[in-house]
This record gives structure tokens, sequence and C-alpha cells, in this order.
């Protein structure tokens, strides 16, 4: 075994993570928590996995629900595809009669990408198989004083190379394990315990002083920057909302009249009140800036075809986008509510 190999496998025997996940083959929980964690802290993910175990323990069960019943607990993790691809992908493999457990196949399955498989796949069926993930970057790049932009088509080739060549086949699972929770709490981001750390006598990266230089990303792409308006209906206890549609970000979450896709709705906003301006939410390659407006009325106004009315105290029951849920805490109704 490499010595690399051996030093974090004897560090993960005394500081691995204690997490609900491990311990267990069953690929179903081991996939769910992977798809979870994907944009995830684990801080948060955690809930997450506990409440759709309890909602949905088998990956029957989970095939069996409403895209609209798996978006609605999805609500608030954020990139909402995850959650229809977690859900596609269910019925896929019930589809086939079981996780396939190879890693092609677990690959072949929706939103399943080289590492989620390997993930799966090491952790349920013992494959030899290498992850890579954010943590195992810094910690190759670190060590080995790798400069190669992580984020592109070279740095993945090489890094998965690497990762590969130095996993131990008898203890894939234990040792892709140690390495991810090696950089999530060990070799850190920011300020990583350099001085604590069993592997700094091999360590390069710390030899020539590039330890907050590594690993490299090239330029990010450009973030911009998108202006919302939102009007709250109240219409004899009722409201209006509409479900995004497909190819969107937000696909099959609903939200209130949405002025500044329907320009033709403007005139609402004259009566209407404004409840919150400027409202910042980021996503990952744009930001959005929403006003949020109430507006009571006794008739319902004219509206396009794509909006319903619901029962205001309905709305609980729609899945919908962590921004508009930040919004509708604003209604005098809801405060001091607490979410979900």
């Amino acid at each position: 075994m490499e010595p690399f190999a051996a030093t974090l496998l004897e560090w993960f025997s005394h500081y691995g993570r204690d997490l609900p996940w491990r311990g267990t083959h069953d690929p179903y929980l081991i996939w769910l928590s992977e798809v979870i964690l994907q944009q995830t802290r684990i801080e948060q993910g955690r809930d997450y996995w506990l409440r759709f175990i309890s909602r949905w323990p088998t990956v029957e069960q989970l095939a069996a629900a409403t895209e609209e019943q798996v978006l609605r607990e999805w609500q608030g993790l954020g990139y909402y595809s995850r959650a229809r691809h977690l859900h596609q992908a269910a019925r896929e493999v019930v589809g086939m009669g079981g996780f396939p457990q190879t890693i092609e196949g677990l690959r072949r399955l929706k939103g399943v990408g080289d590492y989620t498989a390997a993930a799966i796949g090491s952790f349920a069926f013992g494959l030899p198989a290498a992850v890579v993930d954010g943590n195992v970057y810094r910690v190759l790049a670190r060590h080995f004083a790798i400069d190669t932009p992580i984020n592109t088509t070279e740095g993945k080739h090489l890094f998965a190379q690497l990762a590969q060549q130095l996993l131990p086949e008898d203890r894939a699972a234990d040792y892709n394990q140690a390495i991810m929770d090696f950089g999530a709490t060990q070799c850190t981001p920011a300020s990583p315990q350099c001085g604590q750390c069993p592997l700094q006598a091999s360590c390069l990266a710390l030899a020539s002083n590039m330890v907050g230089a590594l690993p490299v990303k090239e330029r990010k792409l450009t973030v911009k920057e998108r202006q919302l308006i939102y009007v709250y209906i109240s219409c004899q206890q009722q409201t209006a909302i509409r479900r995004r549609g497909e190819g969107d970000i937000w696909q099959g979450l609903w939200e209130p009249v949405n002025v500044s896709e329907h320009p033709q709705l403007a005139p609402l906003l004259a009566e209407a009140i404004l409840l919150r301006q400027g409202v910042r939410h980021v996503l990952t390659h744009r930001i959005l800036l929403a006003d949020f407006y109430l507006l009571h009325t006794e008739q319902r106004p004219a509206l396009p075809d794509e909006y319903i009315w619901i029962d205001q105290e309905q709305m609980d029951q729609y899945a919908i986008p962590r921004l508009i849920e930040i919004l509708l805490e604003s209604l005098p109704q809801n405060h001091g509510r607490t979410k979900k």
C-alpha cells in the first residue's frame, strides 16, 4: 500500500466523521446521501436525508412518489434538477429490478456522474473506484504540488488518474471516505491544520509554501444579475400561482404572479403594497434581485392561462424555490411562522 494511502487510513481510524449513512452497504441510502450532499453542507444535508428515508425508506417507495411530493420535500436545498433526477433515477432502478453493481451501470442512471458512481460503487459494493470531489482535488493538489487547473479537461483527467493510482483496491470504501474527510476537516480550503498534519513531511505544497495557492481554478464565468418582480394576490382567501416550465432551473416549482415575465401585468403594481425590495438571492452563475408586492383585491384580475387559483392556506402544499419562500415569509399572516 502507498504510504500516502496508509497514512490517510490511519488518520481516518481516529478522526473520521460519524455520519448516519456510513456503516451501511444499502445502495439506496448511500445514493440518496450523495445526491443530497451535492452542493450542500453536511449539517444541512443530514436533516434532509433523515426526512427522506423516514418518508421513503426504500427506493421503491421513492419511485412511487409524485414529482411534486419529492420537490416539496427537497424545498430549501436548491439545485432542483437534483431532485428531479433523483426521482427519475429511482424509477429507473425499480424498472431494472435494483441498483446496477458496476460503475458503468451506475453511471447510466439519471443524474449520476463519475463521482457519485464511484461513491455508490465503492461504499455499497466494494468496487475499486476512486472518488474525486472538491476535497480530493484539494488534498492531491497540495500534497503533490499540482498546479494544473482542476476545472479543465486536462486537470480532471490528471487528478482522476492519480486518485485511481493511489487507491488501495482492498480498502476502497475506507480510503475514499478517509481522503474526503481529510479534505473536509484537516486540509481545509482556509486555515488548513498543516502543523498537525500527518502528511506534512511529504507535502510538496507545504515545503514550497504553496498551500494557499492550491488547488488552481481557471477564471470563473461572469455572474449576471437578473431583476424579478413578484405580486402576491390576496383575493377572497385565494391567491394565484403558476408552475415553472421545462428547461427552467426551477422546473416544476411554483411561484406567485411574476410581473417581470408578464410585463402586461405591471398595472397591478399601482394598487399593490411593496413588502420587500431588492432581495438578493445568489445562484451559481446568476444573482437574483427580487421586489415583492402584496395586492388585496375583491375581484380576480385577468391573468395568463398558466396561473391557477388556490386557497391561501394550501400554499404549504406546493413546492417553491427558496427565494419565493423568503418572500412569502414577509406576508403579514406569515410573520413569526417557523419554516419546515
